[in-house]
């Protein structure tokens, strides 16, 4: 039995005229570290909603852990953690007194899954005394993270949990994620961040309510259709619109200090692109074959769809 399933669910807004959910089916198994990877407005947090019952679907079925999301939405709350995107702890509460509120709610103790949340909460610990509102954006993230882990929850719905945080709070979030799926929680997370996909064992690609694909990191980018190429030169402005131009070029899009492309028919047309760029007295040239990202299967998709 999955831990996560959906099968055609579907959600809309506004009388039905923003459809945020359509028809989106995808099950997590027991145990997995899954990620719903897609940007704003994609329609991943009315989803998540959904999961944890704080949503009705308007069509469709879903299910967490075998319970209904609609006719069983009080045990669905008994066994799942969430953590939503903006941070909703009481900002006015300290550390320790979040960590005993939501440990009350759920009728256990700090102490009772300690364990659990220790690797966490001695990185915060030093704060305990410190009122939530006043804590760093990482410092936000764990407190949440120990919140929504104090009851041992079977499933862990994290929804966007890394936006707005540095770096180096990124790497050690998806760290804990690791140490926490060994403990045989089933993880569900969704991110706008497209290189944090490959740190998922399977993912689904959404926008605008559709899934676009479903499989590992490692199979989605096999799926990448052409050859691909990262080209740049001193004009990289100019050279966007000149690629763009060029007729045999399938897709042109910029990535970072690279433009990374694709043609219509690969056999000679590179050379003929580099020819035609050097007419146009472009500088620099440098042009490399490449491994497609997430970002480049999602954009592929996305032109597809």
């Amino acid at each position: 039995m999955p831990a996560v399933e959906l099968q055609s669910i579907s959600k809309t807004y506004n009388n039905g005229e923003l459809k945020a959910v359509n028809e989106v089916s995808f099950s997590v198994k027991k145990g997995e570290l899954f990620g719903l990877i897609g940007p704003d407005g994609a329609g991943k947090t009315s989803i998540f909603r959904i999961l944890t019952t704080l949503l009705l679907p308007e069509q469709g079925q879903a299910s967490v852990v075998g319970y209904d999301v609609v006719k069983d939405y009080k045990e669905i709350r008994k066994k799942v953690g969430y953590m939503p995107g903006k941070f909703s702890l009481y900002q006015d509460l300290s550390v320790q007194e979040n960590l005993e509120f939501f440990a009350t709610v759920f009728g256990t103790t700090i102490e009772a899954n300690y364990d659990l949340i220790r690797d966490i909460y001695i990185q915060i610990e030093p704060f305990r005394h410190r009122r939530a509102g006043k804590l760093s954006g990482g410092m936000k993230q764990k407190l949440a993270l120990c919140c929504a882990l104090i009851h041992r929850p079977e499933v862990l719905l994290l929804d966007e949990p890394t936006t707005g945080v540095d770096t180096v709070s990124r790497k050690e979030f998806w760290e804990m994620l690791k140490r926490l799926k060994q403990e045989g929680i089933t993880i569900l997370v969704s991110t706008p961040y497209m290189d944090e996909a490959t740190l998922c064992e399977r993912i689904a690609l959404i926008e605008t309510g559709n899934i676009l694909s479903i499989d590992t990191p490692e199979g989605i980018i096999r799926q990448f259709p052409k050859l691909l190429y990262a080209i740049k030169a001193a004009r990289m402005s100019q050279l966007l619109r000149d690629i763009r131009q060029y007729p045999e070029v399938d897709s042109c899009h910029a990535f970072g200090e690279f433009h990374h492309i694709t043609f219509r028919q690969n056999e000679d047309a590179l050379a003929k692109l580099l020819g035609h760029l050097q007419n146009l007295q472009h500088q620099g040239l440098e042009i490399k074959a490449i491994t497609p990202t997430i970002e480049d299967c999602f954009i592929n998709l996305l032109a597809k769809a």
